[in-house]
């Protein structure tokens, strides 16, 4: 897991801690992501209704998703509050912390493969971190752009390319598919390759989206688009329609489109 950069965190932090005493008045805990820098979880903080024994809801050695209400930084204390994190919050932590995990795994593959030592992985995490928001976005970014992701890093072709088969391997990027149907027509003598290069234009249209127009039978031909998630593909698919329906209508033919 990536260290976080501060010393101490922030008031209002999401932070995952492990709990590691349970007492009376609430719970010691150790802070994964601040070289287990202790804090404290007080009875008060841990449900918005009345808690009679903290241990049904906090055990040691227990995983748990905090926030952080007050820092001392002077006494290096930070009190931290369960019931003030929302459900949103606890999942985007946990996404974001098992991210971080796969991404230390695949970083030391790749050290492992490429034999490079332990302080070129930390100068090139620090690299990718500065390029990036962290590493796991970083290698997720070289499996969906390819090498022109990392340009400036300064790794040999060879490193590089490595880098990439191996993230390809381990990170399988989630996608939707979406789809409609045309209906293309033309009069013109030459109306057969009007159409099919007005499809084959619709195709390569969607820059990050896969695009494939299917014929089903004259006139009617099925797109369907493939990407990251429904918002992209939306408007890739709006693209690739107006991009089709142009150039036929240009040429003096007959286009319709229909949402499936």
């Amino acid at each position: 897991m990536e260290v976080a950069s501060e010393e101490m965190p922030e008031e209002g932090e999401i932070v995952m801690a492990t709990a590691t005493e349970v007492t009376k008045y609430g719970v010691y805990v150790s802070l994964d992501e601040y070289h287990n820098m202790r804090g404290f979880l007080h009875i008060s903080e841990i449900s918005t209704g009345w808690v009679r024994h903290i241990d049904r809801y906090v055990r040691p050695k227990q995983k748990v998703v905090l926030k952080v209400i007050r820092v001392n930084r002077e006494r290096r204390e930070v009190d931290l509050s369960l019931r003030q994190v929302t459900g949103e919050e606890r999942k985007s932590k946990l996404i974001a912390v098992k991210r971080a995990e796969k991404a230390s795994s695949i970083m030391e593959i790749i050290r492992t493969k490429l034999n490079i030592s332990q302080q070129e992985e930390a100068s090139l995490n620090q690299k990718l971190t500065e390029k990036f928001y962290g590493t796991y976005e970083a290698l997720e970014a070289l499996v969906k752009q390819g090498s022109k992701a990392w340009d400036g890093l300064g790794l040999k072709d060879e490193q590089l390319s490595a880098i990439e088969t191996i993230a390809k391997e381990k990170i399988t990027i989630p996608t939707v598919s979406i789809k409609g149907s045309i209906e293309a027509r033309s009069d013109q003598p030459q109306g057969i390759e009007v159409i099919k290069k007005a499809l084959l234009a619709a195709e390569a249209s969607a820059d990050g989206s896969l695009v494939e127009v299917k014929y089903i039978g004259a006139p009617r031909y099925i797109i369907t688009v493939t990407a990251e998630n429904y918002k992209i593909a939306e408007k890739a698919l709006e693209n690739a329609v107006q991009t089709a329906k142009s150039m036929i209508e240009k040429s003096k033919g007959a286009f319709s489109y229909k949402r499936d």
